[in-house]
């Protein structure tokens, strides 16, 4: 029986790597041996008393097949949701041109938002000032100083 994403998020490195193992049928020996690492180092990751380098991700991930991520990070960790996974899959079927105009908007979307994070941010930060409408107002505001 396959494990679903949920189930794999739900999990921890060490449990996911075992979990994703055993599904495929591998003993920790022959996941080694794939990996071109000796038994223990894998037991050690499947104990969570070690943690493999970006290398020997890569390498469980081909030999697991399954990607980085998935044996990496947690549920909405990382990567779009599985809507926007769908879209941009349909995207990607798309022409040339269309997913140059896609892409455009999407440039132009992810910009407005983190300019308008930015101001939220600065608008936080910045002490309230009274407004000085015009050069009448700022002169009576210097007289009475």
């Amino acid at each position: 029986m396959a494990l679903s994403s949920h189930a794999l998020f739900a999990m921890k490195f060490p449990e996911r790597l075992a979990a994703l193992r055993k599904e495929r049928g591998l003993t920790q020996q022959s996941l080694a041996d794939q990996v071109g690492l000796a038994v223990l180092q894998i037991r050690r990751y499947e104990g969570g008393t070690s943690q493999p380098t970006l290398d020997v991700i890569r390498r469980l991930a081909i030999a697991l097949g399954t990607s980085a991520d998935m044996l990496v990070f947690d549920e909405k960790e990382r990567g779009p949701s599985e809507t926007l996974r769908y879209q941009f899959e349909t995207v990607s079927r798309m022409s040339k041109r269309d997913q140059e105009v896609i892409r455009e908007l999407l440039d132009a979307v992810i910009v407005r938002n983190q300019v308008t994070g930015a101001i939220e941010r600065v608008a936080k930060q910045a002490p309230a000032k009274p407004a000085v409408r015009n050069t009448r107002e700022r002169n009576r505001a210097g007289q009475r100083a």
